[in-house]
């Protein structure tokens, strides 16, 4: 391929905290003779790309990943950009295609992976993390043919990139750590055959703790489960009457933030608990989300999708005996400081307290495939296109707290003032 610049231009900070300048940088080379990792590596155009609560933390200091690449520093984990280059071992993917990439680059060759479970693969690589990240024009990807996937022709490459890190780890959290479809099929099984679950337990109950970005993903997640299974059954209950999913599933979220309940009530939760910050009223929080469900004894799914210590625990306390706790939200600095989780509730509820971490690559397709058939639009989300300037400063801005909506970097090229919009690209 014929190259027609040579640099290009990054978001960078040389230290933490520090401010976030756009600069002209060399741009990344596909080079086999000096890197042998390059032979199955791609050059991607970024052609959108993220503004997430762990590019900050990245920024601020607080991921040891990023302490040890040092600086400078180009953030950026959640993207999607065209093949523009690659590597001659490079077989599944063609130049000008359209690419998702997971945050997780799994290696493909440790133990780990070899059982299926890259998203704790002992090599992995994390743009914008081990590596520089997508707040640039141009990103080279090792490993390309096993973790990235093309895009289906009808998801916008903003679709795409909002699915980079929110919607998969939600996806990953709700599904998979969370088997929330196998507690469902349980549910509907044991109600087609009058078998009782305890003495009044009719519903399944999931509590959201957290409704930030991905904690809203979370319950799209959950009610883009609950569309396909109907999907799937809808032939079936029109043969026999079997009971409809949707009737089966209370969403609780919980949140200190009016405004991030109204959203939770508009993308599917149906109950809502105001918290509190205060130490002295979580005991209350507690015991409105044990009264909301269906039995009074507490949540069959907890999800903390904040980290926070008091998400922490008041999922822990909410949920019910032998119930499932996921930890998906990541404990950050004086929060993943001991005490967080009670321990003496988990052990005498008998909870299975469960972490989540990412997203596989191979799980990738089905996603896509929710996002083109309609299950899902993370494009829901999304408040603001904005340019690359605007991208480095909304960072910086998440010193004084995260926006509810995502911020998707979309012009590379110049300064951009535009407002809310509601296109997708």
């Amino acid at each position: 391929m014929t190259r027609t610049t040579t640099t290009m231009r990054a978001a960078i900070f040389r230290s933490f905290g520090g401010p976030i300048e756009i600069e002209e940088v060399d741009r990344p080379i596909i080079d086999e003779e000096e890197e042998e990792e390059d032979a199955n590596s791609v050059i991607l155009q970024v052609m959108a790309t993220g503004v997430c609560r762990s590019d900050w933390h990245a920024y601020k200091g607080h991921d040891s990943d990023v302490i040890e690449h040092g600086f400078p520093f180009c953030p950026g984990h959640e993207f999607s950009g065209i093949v523009v280059e690659k590597g001659r071992h490079v077989q599944k993917l063609r130049l000008g295609d359209r690419v998702a990439v997971p945050f997780i680059v799994s290696c493909g060759s440790c133990t780990y992976c070899h059982s299926g479970s890259s998203t704790v693969c002992l090599h992995q690589k994390q743009p914008g993390f081990t590596q520089w990240g997508s707040f640039a024009e141009y990103i080279k990807l090792p490993r390309a043919d096993r973790n990235l996937r093309v895009l289906p022709s009808n998801v916008s490459f903003v679709q795409a990139a909002a699915l980079g890190c929110r919607f998969t780890t939600a996806f990953r959290a709700v599904m998979q750590q969370g088997k929330f479809l196998e507690e469902m099929e349980l549910l509907q099984s044991q109600q087609r055959n009058n078998t009782k679950i305890g003495n009044t337990k009719t519903k399944i109950s999931v509590g959201i703790f957290g409704c930030g970005g991905l904690g809203l993903a979370c319950i799209m997640m959950i009610v883009a489960a609950v569309q396909q299974q109907q999907k799937q059954q809808q032939e079936i209950q029109q043969q026999r009457g079997s009971i409809c999913p949707s009737t089966l599933v209370q969403i609780i979220a919980v949140d200190v933030s009016s405004q991030a309940l109204k959203k939770s009530q508009e993308l599917g939760a149906t109950h809502t608990v105001l918290a509190s910050i205060d130490p002295n009223e979580q005991a209350q929080v507690r015991d409105q989300v044990k009264a909301l469900t269906d039995d009074g004894h507490g949540l069959d799914l907890s999800i903390d999708a904040a980290g926070f210590s008091a998400t922490c625990e008041n999922a822990v306390h909410c949920t019910r005996p032998q119930g499932r706790m996921i930890q998906v939200g990541l404990p950050i600095d004086t929060h993943s400081r001991p005490p967080l989780v009670p321990m003496g509730i988990v052990a005498g509820k008998e909870l299975q307290l469960v972490g989540s971490h990412g997203f596989a690559s191979s799980d990738l397709p089905e996603l896509l495939q929710w996002v083109s058939d309609g299950l899902v639009d993370p494009a829901q989300l999304v408040e603001r296109h904005v340019s690359l300037e605007e991208g480095a400063q909304a960072i910086q801005d998440m010193d004084h707290g995260s926006p509810l909506g995502i911020t998707v970097v979309t012009d590379f090229q110049k300064p951009s003032t535009n407002g809310p919009v509601t296109s997708k690209l």
